[in-house]
């Protein structure tokens, strides 16, 4: 036999073995969503704040980063920016991480209405950023809102195409009423077109830099143990891929992950949607920042109630070059949009995991 066949076949054998071994080490789907519906259990009564915190875990937030910190205090919880979940590429200001902290406090707060403990969300610019919720006692606050938390994913697939009705769309935009923040809604499909131009025209430039390839790639999970060990991450059977072990998956993202076959994707996606909310917020600081995560997390919940499903396509805000031809089209020049999500109609995929509230929590205030 040719020595070289031998060494080939040799390599491919050893391969497989190693692919086969790593595979009976990824975990299995079951116990994994075992796990992650635990993080989303119903809260118990009368609720303790770790269970707030929890509910408050559920939001939505970039990359799946959780960059939150919670720490207790008598009649008061403060949300706190984790700066060691940056993600200074895709988001080098932090916008992002201000919106996701936006998104946690209003968790926050409904889940709290909902046992009477009533408060507004108030961001604390004298310190690092922080928002800070209140409590004082009051009648419960009942809201469909607050039964969508756990329910609630950013699920980043086709949806059916299917129109959401007149009456929906009143709903879901006096559910996003936060005062500083506009809402757009976009359902016309040639509107829609023009979005997609600058999604694909986004995602074009991020892709072709490698930092950002980079960045993306840290934050992802290959497999349910995995997720499971981090309790955080983009896992990649949540937007509908199969698991691999960490090497593979690693080595498959560098041989597929292409600007052509992601614009192909997120064509595909936004044809599919019923409609695009764009968020704008009337100053372009933290405050606001926060205030349009509120907003973007309210009307997530409202569409969730709905039995809609909705997924972020936020190229457009991320790249600077974009944000003002955006805001033209949406009728808000010379202002920041800052989330853009599309919605619809879609299946359920597998929960992104979150980590233990213990993970997150500073005991008690200073």
């Amino acid at each position: 036999m040719n020595r070289r066949r031998v060494i080939v076949g040799g390599s491919a054998l050893a391969l497989a073995s190693a692919a086969a071994f790593s595979f009976s080490r990824i975990g299995s789907m079951e116990g994994y969503a075992t796990a992650v519906a635990a993080t989303r259990a119903k809260l118990a009564q009368p609720p303790a704040l770790i269970d707030l915190i929890r509910y408050a875990t559920l939001a939505a937030n970039g990359h799946n980063t959780q960059p939150w910190r919670f720490r207790t205090g008598q009649g008061r919880i403060t949300i706190l920016p984790d700066f060691t979940r940056r993600t200074p590429v895709v988001d080098p200001d932090d916008h992002h991480l201000f919106a996701s902290l936006g998104c946690a406090a209003e968790n926050l707060a409904i889940a709290a209405a909902e046992q009477g403990w009533r408060g507004e969300p108030r961001f604390d610019a004298s310190g690092d950023g922080s928002v800070v919720l209140e409590f004082g006692a009051g009648p419960a606050e009942r809201s469909v809102l607050f039964a969508a938390i756990p329910e609630r994913q950013s699920t980043r697939a086709e949806y059916d195409g299917r129109s959401v009705t007149a009456a929906d769309l009143v709903l879901l935009a006096a559910a996003s009423c936060i005062p500083g923040v506009d809402l757009h809604l976009i359902t016309d499909g040639q509107e829609i077109e023009r979005v997609l131009d600058f999604v694909v025209s986004g995602n074009t430039m991020q892709m072709a830099d490698p930092a950002f390839e980079r960045e993306l790639k840290h934050w992802l999970r290959f497999n349910p143990r995995q997720a499971l060990e981090t309790g955080d991450g983009l896992f990649s059977a949540a937007s509908g891929n199969p698991s691999a072990p960490p090497w593979l998956g690693g080595l498959l993202f560098d041989f597929f992950f292409d600007a052509a076959k992601e614009n192909d994707k997120y064509a595909r996606q936004l044809r599919s949607s019923a409609g695009i909310a764009i968020f704008v917020s009337e100053h372009d600081d933290k405050e606001h920042w926060v205030r349009a995560g509120r907003a973007c997390q309210r009307f997530a919940l409202q569409a969730t109630a709905l039995g809609l499903k909705h997924a972020f396509v936020n190229q457009p805000i991320e790249v600077p070059a974009l944000r003002a031809q955006l805001a033209s089209l949406v009728g808000m020049s010379g202002r920041r949009p800052d989330i853009v999500m599309r919605f619809g109609y879609g299946p359920v995929l597998p929960y992104s995991p979150r980590r233990q509230v213990e993970a997150v929590l500073i005991p008690t205030d200073a």
